[in-house]
């Protein structure tokens, strides 16, 4: 059975097909949230203790760490910014991380000082990606989220996508990383834009299980972007793509219904022995009131959620 194992210094955490979904946190990233990258230019950094916090409380498995706070020049600003912000969360909270970047110098700056062993978000298929972070994920004996396109982008077709995730993994072996150590991103598409998005995700997710045998994540919110009520359709998707096979997500563990849905699907897939895990989160839960739902249903939604623009600006630098 395929394991990830991911650890902070006191905890660690197994990502796998017979465990629970693996919640990775996406608040502390400045990716369309100015505010928030203002501030950590300015070097305050309440926010992301508050997000930090925030997130564990409700329930997420791992935190994902971004400091991209600029497009210009981030070889320069980036290192020293994302080391910072790594330090600061992993003072405070003792959940395994995510070093986010598409810097090469920003991952191994944070490799450096990360504690235990955390994940690191992430390669692409493309050569020059492939030649400067997997040499890093044989060196510090970590995990990496795995991007599935490369020098010709996103490709719309999954067998394509399947493709260079089988490209990655088998040129992670050359470097002597093994499969286990390969977290797949397939590359979730909007919805909106795509009408059989879905589908083929499902599908593509059953394949890099089956064939691949390796572990799978996203950023869950791109499924939704472009549509009202989003978090209706995240919370929809989640119970569908577990099913599926994937086994962990980028996500905003702060929405309450969403981690409902992740809940109640390891209920159903398992990996919740004797619903101890439901039963004592809702044991008490109190359902809303008709009034209550109206206006919930009624609210403008919000945008929120990780920005797939913004990711995939960032696997355009160097």
């Amino acid at each position: 059975m395929t394991r990830t194992i991911v650890a902070s210094a006191t905890r660690e955490v197994v990502i796998g097909f017979d465990q629970p979904f693996c919640v990775i946190g996406e608040r502390i990233n400045p990716t369309g949230r100015k505010k928030l990258a203002a501030e950590m230019v300015a070097g305050n950094f309440e926010t992301v203790k508050q997000d930090a916090l925030a997130q564990v409380a409700a329930g997420a498995t791992m935190l994902d760490v971004n400091a991209g706070v600029t497009a210009v020049d981030p070889n320069a600003t980036e290192p020293g910014l994302l080391v910072q912000t790594l330090e600061i969360v992993q003072d405070l909270v003792d959940v395994p991380l995510s070093i986010d970047s598409s810097v090469s110098a920003a991952i191994e700056a944070g490799l450096k000082v990360a504690r235990g062993r955390p994940l690191v978000n992430s390669v692409t298929g493309e050569e020059e990606k492939l030649e400067a972070i997997l040499p890093l994920i044989k060196k510090y004996d970590v995990p990496v989220v795995a991007i599935s396109n490369d020098e010709t982008g996103i490709s719309e077709d999954p067998d394509v996508r399947f493709e260079v995730a089988k490209k990655i993994v088998q040129h992670a072996a050359d470097y002597g990383i093994p499969a286990h150590d390969i977290v797949v991103d397939p590359l979730v598409m909007p919805i909106g834009a795509m009408g059989t998005a879905g589908q083929q995700v499902f599908r593509l997710l059953r394949r890099l299980r089956e064939e691949l045998k390796v572990n799978t994540t996203c950023g869950l919110s791109n499924i939704s972007f472009g549509l009202p009520h989003r978090h209706g359709i995240n919370a929809g998707f989640i119970p569908m793509v577990i099913g599926a096979g994937m086994t962990s997500a980028i996500m905003n563990p702060c929405r309450p219904q969403e981690m409902e849905m992740v809940r109640a699907a390891n209920v159903l897939n398992g990996t919740d022995p004797n619903c101890y895990n439901w039963i004592m989160t809702y044991r008490d839960h109190q359902p809303a009131t008709a009034g209550e739902a109206k206006a919930a249903a009624t609210a403008p939604a919000s945008s929120g959620g990780r920005r797939r623009g913004g990711r995939e600006a960032r696997r355009t630098r160097a």
